[in-house]
């Protein structure tokens, strides 16, 4: 087929994880257009060796040089010539350079944010699934794409589905405001009583969507849609008071965008990443995804949708509030998330101490302007410091 793409040499960071492995699945499907030349992970060496013996980049890199022996003697077992590496400078390096032209950007958590800056300075086309690099800094991340020509396309379902329905600056200018959808997670309908004895296992449960344990958890909690939120506001530069979150149980609309003449424009689909994929690769250009078609005789034929509990779920009104203050504000929400997320998954503390631990650390850190990466990783630094230090006492008013 006779297209616009020419051949895209991929970094897939992140290439362990579940957008890492629904990326490579894209790929693999278009060799004639798609090639993945480096392959990062954290810290599963096994894993990385088998995917490299799958796809054959050119680089491969281990975050924790603790893995480079094994990276290195599992790719000589192998016979491949690909370079291994450890370490992020050399990954931030990689994602800069002209082996690849385009990242998939899918490190979880903060640790993904210097990459991912990397690679927008270097003018580079980004698939964008790390949320906390524009919860984080999103105006610095968005001000160096801008500056160097990168082009950042979200590949979280509910960004990517925005910006198939806003593909110009004329429907920008006439935009109302945008409507985020949430699955509501595994507990939607629980009430605030009913989950304080939630497991790590019941909250990783996603009825909806195959993700990672800490991304999980964050959607049982609405904290993942609260970080869509502050994301969606940096990427489509849109108020916190023009974004709407609906729970929507099906999960096939994926947003919807509503524009002052009366329209609302909605992307539907089945919830699988690839597609979103697929779109980051392609687009302007549309290429198979592997993803079925949505019939929606076939789906039941009923689309549902309720309004968040903010009581039950406050991650959600947390995300809100610091969206309007401001500064380094979400950078705090975003780092103490992490850590009681963590410490929930260690069952260091219960899933109801989640939220009150991130409003505890919200209150106390004052927010500052966000003028530059070093005040972000202090508020970072001290966010984290802070919420670990009230882990016990969290644990104990569970």
């Amino acid at each position: 087929m006779a297209g616009l793409l020419s051949m895209r040499n991929v970094a897939v960071l992140g290439a362990t994880g579940s957008i890492g492995a629904s990326a490579l699945d894209v790929i693999a499907r278009h060799p004639d257009r798609l090639r993945a030349t480096v392959l990062a992970a954290g810290r599963n060496v096994e894993a990385l060796v088998a995917l490299c013996v799958a796809h054959r980049p050119l680089h491969a890199v281990i975050a924790d040089p603790a893995g480079l022996p094994g990276l290195e003697a599992g790719l000589r077992a192998a016979g491949l010539a690909t370079q291994a590496h450890a370490g992020d400078e050399i990954l931030d390096a990689l994602a800069a350079s002209d082996t690849c032209d385009t990242v998939v950007a899918a490190i979880v958590g903060a640790a993904g944010l210097p990459s991912t800056l990397a690679a927008a300075r270097a003018g580079k086309r980004i698939l964008l699934a790390n949320k906390e690099s524009l919860v984080l800094a999103g105006e610095l991340l968005m001000q160096a794409a801008h500056d160097a020509g990168a082009t950042i396309v979200p590949v979280d379902s509910e960004h990517n589905a925005i910006f198939q329905c806003l593909p110009d600056a004329h429907a920008h200018a006439g935009l109302r405001r945008i409507v985020l959808t949430a699955s509501g997670g595994p507990f939607r309908g629980r009430q605030r009583g009913e989950l304080a004895s939630v497991t790590p296992e019941q909250a990783v449960a996603h009825p909806k969507w195959s993700m990672g344990p800490k991304i999980s958890v964050d959607s049982a909690t609405l904290m993942n849609k609260g970080l869509e939120v502050i994301e969606a506001h940096h990427l489509f530069g849109v108020d916190g008071d023009r974004i709407a979150v609906w729970v929507h149980p099906q999960s096939l609309v994926h947003s919807l965008v509503e524009f002052v003449d009366g329209s609302t424009l909605a992307q539907l689909g089945l919830p699988d990443m690839r597609t979103a994929l697929a779109v980051g690769f392609g687009w302007p250009e549309r290429i198979s995804s592997g993803v079925s078609g949505l019939d929606l005789l076939t789906q039941g034929g009923r689309l549902d949708f309720e309004a968040p509990d903010l009581e039950s779920f406050p991650c959600l009104r947390l995300a809100f509030e610091a969206l309007a203050t401001g500064g380094t504000a979400p950078a705090v929400l975003n780092a103490a998330n992490e850590i009681a997320v963590s410490a929930f998954l260690q069952r260091r503390m219960g899933f109801l101490a989640i939220p009150a631990l991130v409003e505890e650390t919200l209150a106390t850190l004052p927010a500052a302007p966000a003028n530059s990466l070093e005040v972000l990783r202090e508020a970072d630094r001290q966010a984290r410091h802070l919420a670990e230090q009230s882990i016990p006492r969290m644990a104990a008013l569970a």
